[in-house]
């Protein structure tokens, strides 16, 4: 059998195709989309956290007003963690290339905002690739929910209460994945939320308590709830299947692709974890046929 070549997908019936020549055209499909560093996420990290730590001298000093500034610094929050997800995938640059050391730095200094180790979140997020929607295995399937709602709700209820939390699951993924990087892990976890808890009572302290509060404390719990909806929840939802194409899903967001931060198509990101963020949507198009023969989820998309 003659194999398609990408040019030749929307004209041919994809059922004649057997699963090696599927899977191959899927491939070399995906392929031209891989490569390259994603400088567009690069400037987003440095610009961001450039943004959200101006706005401490800015409101401290009267320049801004803090109710100018909070806004600015839940968007910051918010914003933080996806370029770090990309140096995550080695997206930047993988070991051993010339600029890895920017790999590193984006992955490391883009979550400063959400007080996010980068040695946990890779992990972690590793973690949740191999065993997506697993009930025991997957650090993230504290964010299953029967609805939006039930997501906010148990998402607020968790954030305010001790122990138990998608922290929690973090630490036991950490625990079980062990050895020196786990303990490595765990240091950098304790190093930052030590930090962070010091500059808060450092600014309390100094009497910047609500300058604090609203460029850091607040926006990091709505940015949490936030994250934890559009990256988990939404393209998971009902985080009951597991499987290569079953475990994630394509959604309609009700603010488009820009408002759920690219993860209409997170569908794309778990096949193919090495496609940067930007480039997804084309991806999808590009693929779609190929996912509805293979009975993924598409929704409205």
């Amino acid at each position: 059998m003659n194999v398609m070549t990408a040019g030749d997908l929307k004209a041919t019936d994809l059922s004649a195709l057997d699963n090696k020549a599927l899977m191959k055209l899927e491939a070399e499909i995906a392929q031209r989309f891989m490569g390259g560093v994603p400088w567009g996420s690069v400037a987003w990290s440095l610009t961001n956290l450039a943004v959200w730590l101006s706005l401490w001298p800015l409101t401290i000093l009267g320049i801004v007003p803090i109710w100018v500034a909070f806004p600015i610094a839940c968007l910051n929050v918010m914003l933080s963690y996806l370029p770090s997800h990309e140096a995550q995938h080695d997206i930047i640059a993988r070991p051993g290339e010339p600029l890895r050391w920017l790999n590193q730095l984006i992955g490391t200094v883009s979550t400063i905002p959400l007080v996010g180790p980068y040695r946990v979140l890779k992990m972690t997020h590793m973690e949740h690739h191999k065993h997506c929607n697993h009930p025991e295995l997957d650090p993230d399937i504290h964010n299953k929910a029967e609805s939006a709602w039930d997501f906010l709700r148990q998402s607020l209820s968790r954030r305010f209460r001790l122990g138990g939390g998608g922290d929690a699951g973090y630490a036991a993924a950490i625990e079980r994945i062990g050895g020196p990087e786990a303990g490595l892990a765990q240091r950098d976890a304790l190093i930052l939320q030590l930090s962070y808890l010091a500059i808060l009572f450092i600014s309390a302290w100094n009497g910047h308590a609500i300058e604090a509060a609203l460029l850091w404390w607040l926006p990091r719990h709505v940015a949490q709830t936030y994250i934890g909806f559009y990256l988990s929840w939404a393209p998971h939802h009902p985080s009951i299947e597991t499987g290569r194409y079953k475990d994630t899903r394509a959604f309609k967001s009700a603010i488009g692709n820009i408002g759920s931060m690219g993860m209409q198509f997170h569908i794309i990101h778990h096949l193919y974890p090495r496609i940067p963020l930007m480039r997804t949507p084309a991806a999808y198009w590009a693929l779609r046929p190929i996912l509805e023969a293979r009975g993924c989820d598409l929704e409205r998309l």
